[in-house]
């Protein structure tokens, strides 16, 4: 591809969608982690996706289809019998049969189903960037609440019980909000790309950083830039953007840990 598409006005809002959901999906899946709770950004991405292609097949567009399936998935994880890992594990299962046969008995066809799996990044416009907004400005709103009381309830989980009547909240807000920025995600850079952001750079800034704040620092440098060079590569070498994200994410995490004389 010509090295001038780097700088083509068609891809200036594209990647503005990617380079925030590269900022913000790795600091929640900072907290993800922290709450080991990172399978069920998986599911709900799964769920989002579900969702979207029902919508799209309905005539509602997927930014507003995705995030009604993932938010149902967040209620149902805090209000849900069921809890732990199964929880998420029947989302990532009920997302990933609801997806394929949607894709398979209408008229979308599989082609948009592997659309929403691979991501459509290159495509994405006003409405992506408005969603991607908004997210971002959720996450700058919410998150320094949240967070002290995720933290607090992690470490003192006594202290959590003790106040069960105020907890719920600070988890269900959480819960939605880590349901709203997978179901943006998957409808940009796709569903595997949107995981790998919120589950490889928590990982590596957990095992690097000195402290709470290092974590985060780390995490958000390492989803940019991951970000920033794998939009280069995809599209100077016409690439799918989403697989070439996870890819460099990848490879990126086992160049550190060689690095470090540490296995992965």
């Amino acid at each position: 591809m010509n090295p001038d598409a780097l700088i083509d006005p068609l891809f200036q809002i594209p990647f503005l969608v990617g380079l925030i959901l590269a900022a913000v999906l790795p600091l929640i899946g900072v907290l993800l982690r922290l709450r080991n709770e990172w399978l069920a950004a998986l599911g709900l991405a799964h769920l989002a996706g579900a969702s979207a292609l029902a919508g799209l097949a309905f005539g509602i567009p997927a930014v507003a289809g995705g995030p009604m399936g993932a938010a149902a998935g967040a209620l149902l994880k805090t209000f849900g019998r069921i809890q732990g890992n199964t929880i998420y594990a029947a989302m990532i299962l009920v997302g990933w049969s609801t997806t394929l046969l949607l894709a398979a008995n209408t008229t979308l066809g599989s082609s948009m189903g592997h659309a929403l799996v691979e991501g459509q990044l290159y495509f994405a416009g006003t409405a992506q960037l408005v969603a991607a907004s908004l997210l971002m400005l959720l996450t700058i709103a919410l998150l320094p609440k949240l967070m002290p009381h995720l933290i607090r309830t992690e470490f003192f989980p006594g202290q959590g019980q003790a106040n069960h009547r105020f907890a719920w909240r600070w988890h269900l807000g959480f819960d939605l909000l880590v349901a709203v920025g997978m179901a943006v995600g998957t409808g940009t850079v796709g569903l595997m790309g949107a995981f790998a952001l919120v589950f490889l750079p928590p990982w590596l800034a957990f095992r690097t950083a000195p402290s709470w704040r290092g974590t985060l620092i780390i995490a958000l440098v390492t989803g940019t830039l991951g970000y920033l060079i794998a939009f280069a590569l995809a599209l100077y070498f016409d690439q799918p953007f989403g697989p070439a994200l996870v890819a460099l994410l990848l490879i990126g995490m086992a160049l550190v840990e060689t690095a470090r004389g540490r296995s992965i």
